[in-house]
């Protein structure tokens, strides 16, 4: 029997779906899952007809690899990784190499890299974003850990990426856990993305009191912008035809208001704290998540906290008009939170992140794949050391443009008791990093005062402390 170039462990909807993509592009693969009836019926249903083969222990599937052996683990984040390559490690040969496509921490990657190049095997920590539909037809890739391990695996993830304009959107990101963090971060302005989307759909819904048929209209509309055109408002806009067939309403409007996570938006928080970069954005939309699952706490604060009046008194086409920018504000200042994060860890981590390259492999197949990311790897093209994604000049202007219509809405939202935080945090990052003086002197003046950790002087030069007995 011919040798199978390729093998996936695990096949819950990732693994089943990215095994049919690389198969479809050319290439022999060997499947395996620890639940012998998922194995059974995935090659009763979804394989029938293809050059695929089933193994029923890792020991058969491993021999039906041929070498190097590259195998792709797609299974749940955390001990079960571990599980698995402990499990392969005794059955592989020197330069063979693991894939991880899962949505592991970055810092567990590191680790697994390291361990793994000391027994002469390859490893890669791939992020995988696109979903269900990005597996199966082209996902965006984030291959990071032993290069030698990616270009062996090149010529396939190239043609299994998703595919634009400027090639596959795949390219080796950088050593060690670099792949994995870049996903987390990916991850991360895709929850500020979608919290943000919300808040727009909150306050045309609440305050403009447009009905689902107007806001699949907009939203369509909005798709159609250079601005905003991107596979969320794409299906954002899907999402508000869509009618249940058993009472004939909204279906967005039956689904309990109560949001889940998977945990890369809290790492990516985390991380922005251990290496000291603001991410305002982000941190407003995971604890947006966090205050949804209130749900019974809020529904009874309701009943004691009355609202104002949530009804827009000024003209709506205007008001609709206003969001789409507050919208586009919001969101140019949470990608420059993420890339802004992306350039500290790289320098902290020496991972050598290309963020323009970044950017790129991130217009297809992604969640967050965004007409805007064209404008966003040109603004690192032509500044690669560029401090944040506001100072680009295309970038700057846009915000300095709209930015009127961005602190109406706030205060619209503001007056009509709508809960915007998303929006409010961009603005007070961009009002903040626009500012020469902030008014930290003064909590610097207190962590003196009570605590003697001295102080800086704007009139002597930078790295002098003093100290003052403000008592006395």
């Amino acid at each position: 029997m011919t040798k199978r170039t390729f093998g996936v462990i695990g096949l819950a909807v990732m693994g089943e779906n990215l095994a049919l993509n690389v198969e479809r592009n050319g290439f022999p693969i060997a499947v395996y899952n620890r639940t012998a009836s998922k194995t059974e019926e995935f090659m009763a249903t979804r394989a029938v007809g293809k050059d695929i083969k089933a193994a029923y222990s890792l020991e058969e599937f491993v021999q039906l690899l041929e070498r190097p052996r590259k195998i792709l683990v797609m299974v749940k984040a955390g001990a079960p990784v571990d599980y698995v390559i402990n499990d392969l490690k005794p059955l592989l040969e020197e330069g063979d190499m693991i894939i991880d496509g899962g949505n592991s921490l970055y810092e567990d990657t590191e680790r697994r890299t390291k361990d793994l190049e000391a027994t002469g095997l390859g490893f890669v920590g791939m992020g995988v974003s696109g979903g269900e539909e990005g597996a199966l037809n082209g996902p965006s890739l984030m291959p990071g850990g032993t290069e030698a391990a990616y270009r062996e695996l090149e010529p396939i993830l190239i043609k299994v990426a998703a595919q634009v304009n400027d090639g596959p959107c795949v390219t080796f990101i950088g050593p060690g856990g670099a792949g994995h963090y870049v996903k987390m971060v990916h991850n991360g302005i895709e929850y500020g993305d979608m919290q943000l989307i919300a808040e727009a759909y909150d306050l045309l819904a609440n305050a403009a009191k447009l009905n689902h048929t107007e806001l699949h209209e907009v939203f369509t509309e909005w798709n159609q912008t250079d601005e905003l055109n991107s596979f969320l408002i794409e299906i954002t806009a899907d999402i508000f035809k869509k009618i249940d067939p058993e009472t004939n309403q909204p279906l967005v409007e039956l689904i309990l208001d109560s949001a889940g996570q998977k945990g890369t938006g809290r790492w990516t928080v985390v991380s922005s704290l251990e290496l000291g970069v603001p991410i305002p954005t982000i941190y407003a939309a995971v604890n947006a998540r966090v205050m949804s699952a209130y749900k019974d706490e809020r529904k009874a604060a309701s009943l004691e906290l009355p609202s104002p009046e949530r009804v827009y008194r000024g003209d709506i086409k205007t008001f609709i008009n206003q969001v789409r920018d507050a919208l586009y504000c919001s969101k140019m200042c949470s990608y420059a939170q993420g890339m802004a994060l992306l350039g500290k860890a790289s320098a902290e981590y020496g991972y050598n992140l290309d963020l323009g390259e970044t950017a790129r492999i991130w217009k297809g197949g992604c969640i967050i794949r965004a007409g805007f990311l064209d404008k966003i790897k040109a603004a690192y093209v032509e500044n690669p050391n560029l401090p944040n994604l506001l100072l680009a000049p295309e970038f700057k202007q846009s915000i300095i443009d709209r930015q009127t219509a961005w602190r109406t809405v706030i205060l619209a939202a503001n007056e009509l008791g709508i809960a915007v935080p998303a929006f409010s945090a961009s603005l007070d990052y961009f009002d903040s990093y626009r500012r020469a003086r902030l008014p930290q002197n003064l909590t610097q003046a207190q962590r003196d005062y009570f605590g003697a950790h001295t102080y800086e002087r704007t009139d002597k030069s930078r790295g002098e402390f003093f100290h003052t007995a403000w008592a006395e």
